[in-house]
């Protein structure tokens, strides 16, 4: 459930960096799609998605997006700046190139304040990629589902109202642009821009491949439409009884827009509970009146026992066992509109996160480096020292670590001595010998970055820059670094939404 939040974006660890839109929150609005500030849907070229994610590095992938393997997220940031998240599909998931090209391109003409909508794609051989904004999962921002006790503060009574209603919002803006089949939907699809305003991953929106069928793994979660109209595919583990079973067949079923509405509702019942309860189960509860059970005890006193009647009653109808008699996402909205509380504050308030928006007051490095002062400069670097390497592991062999760790540990030292002598090109030469050995320390590429701005080569100073944020995601120094050296490259628009990004993760470490 939501709280605070060490890390306030799901690619805000990465080395491409953009600006992300910023949507207030219009919550009497189910129509929501003048949205005017996303760019057109545009295809991608394979290089360019490469850049973005550092070449598909493991360390890009976001598993909270909950995309079954082996389809992948990755986080990811353009030239321009522009942070997005890349799911790749396996080779075998898309045949058909122009089916996989129509189907992109139909669901990138969708544009909603409620939705992290379509920016474009890619199709080049056997690669199928879609590319799109990229905002935070309910998993890292707001843990609501199967956290663990103590981690994080309950999320407010208030901000799951609104949670749930922005959802049907996305779900009624999808509906009327005549796109009314999501497939599994979930908590995760559940994204969060910086706002803190609730927007509904469009991943979801892309038809499978097999002729609409869905797949799943834990059919205890799954309409019961899905299961008369679909197949066993296999038993995911071997030797189980049946009732083990369940909750490990791969099935595939097909999905109807009735179907949505009950994974909706399985929704609705995780928000009010805090937990993730099978229908069926909670079903039984409702029909008990052991309404308490079936509410987070952290929501005590928060909400009235009217509006918890209202909202368990609309998950009763949205999980009904005949689709035909399932309310529909206009009805959801109407539904949800009148319980909606504290409408004019804010949703970063509501979570008790700061206002990622706004630029933090900037410290003597981030002033240095927004001044372009490399005097300033490197007279805080050479204070700092290497306390932000704390946590770099060097994994290396016995034999490797008594010779070429040794080796490279004196060139980090002459290196270190040349940077205090501020003899640059000796310390870049030094500080290269020590990271070919096959060495990491995010310091040692924020000094060699600093030395190539010395040095007027800011292109270079610009890779070790993201290479040090990449070594250390949250490290501010490196997204200083990389302000200063876009500005030496008069890239203006960029280098101040860097010297934002690293004022705000500094603030967020202070």
């Amino acid at each position: 459930m939501g709280g605070q939040c060490s890390n306030l974006g799901c690619c805000r660890t990465s080395s491409h960096k953009t600006a992300v839109l910023e949507a207030p929150p219009h919550l009497e609005n189910g129509d929501n799609s003048d949205v005017t500030d996303v760019p057109a849907f545009r295809e991608f070229t394979l290089d360019q998605l490469k850049s973005a994610t550092s070449g598909f590095a493991v360390e890009y992938i976001v598993s909270e997006h909950g995309e079954k393997a082996p389809n992948v997220v990755y986080r990811g940031k353009l030239e321009n700046q522009k942070k997005i998240a890349v799911k790749r599909f396996t080779r075998m998931a898309w045949p058909d190139a122009r089916q996989f090209l129509e189907e992109a391109r139909s669901v990138g003409q969708l544009r909603s304040e409620r939705m992290a909508n379509l920016l474009g794609c890619c199709c080049e051989g056997d690669e199928r990629l879609l590319v799109a904004e990229c905002y935070v999962t309910l998993d890292t921002k707001c843990v609501l589902l199967l956290q663990q006790p103590g981690e994080t503060q309950p999320m407010k009574w208030t901000m799951r109202l609104r949670v749930v209603l922005y959802l049907a919002q996305a779900l009624e803006y999808c509906t009327n642009q005549e796109r009314t089949l999501y497939h599994d939907l979930n908590a995760y699809r559940v994204l969060f821009d910086e706002e803190c305003n609730p927007r509904l991953s469009t991943f979801g929106l892309m038809k499978n491949s097999r002729d609409g069928k869905s797949y799943s793994t834990n059919l205890a979660f799954t309409p019961p439409e899905y299961l008369r109209t679909g197949t066993i595919i296999n038993f995911l583990k071997p030797n189980i009884d049946m009732v083990e079973a369940k909750m490990h067949l791969m099935f595939s079923g097909r999905i109807t827009p009735e179907s949505v509405i009950y994974s909706f509702g399985t929704l609705l019942l995780d928000l009010l509970s805090g937990k993730h309860i099978p229908p069926s189960h909670a079903l039984d509860l409702i029909r008990d009146r052991n309404l308490q059970t079936l509410t987070d005890s952290c929501l005590d006193g928060q909400f009235s026992d009217s509006d918890g009647t209202e909202l368990v009653r609309l998950a009763s109808r949205c999980l009904q066992y005949e689709a035909r008699e399932r309310p529909n996402p206009k009805s959801l909205v109407a539904a949800l509109t009148p319980l909606q509380k504290d409408t004019e504050v804010p949703s970063h308030v509501l979570m008790g996160l700061p206002h990622s928006g706004s630029v933090s007051p900037l410290s003597p490095l981030g002033e240095a480096c927004s001044r372009k002062d490399l005097t300033a400069m490197l007279e805080i670097l050479e204070k700092l020292g290497y306390k932000d390497d704390e946590g770099v592991t060097n994994e290396l062999s016995f034999h490797m670590w008594t010779d070429q760790m040794q080796e490279s540990l004196n060139f980090k030292k002459k290196g270190d001595v040349a940077f205090r002598q501020k003899d640059f090109r000796e310390a870049i030469e030094c500080y290269t010998q020590f990271i070919d050995g096959g060495m990491i320390s995010p310091t040692v590429c924020a000094r060699r970055s600093l030395c190539y701005l010395m040095s007027d080569m800011p292109k270079e100073a610009l890779d070790d820059a993201i290479q040090a944020q990449l070594i250390s995601p949250l490290w501010h120094v490196a997204s200083y670094l990389q302000s200063a050296s876009l500005s030496f490259l008069e890239m203006e628009n960029e280098s101040q939404i860097a010297l934002k990004e690293g004022s705000n993760l500094e603030s967020k470490r202070n």
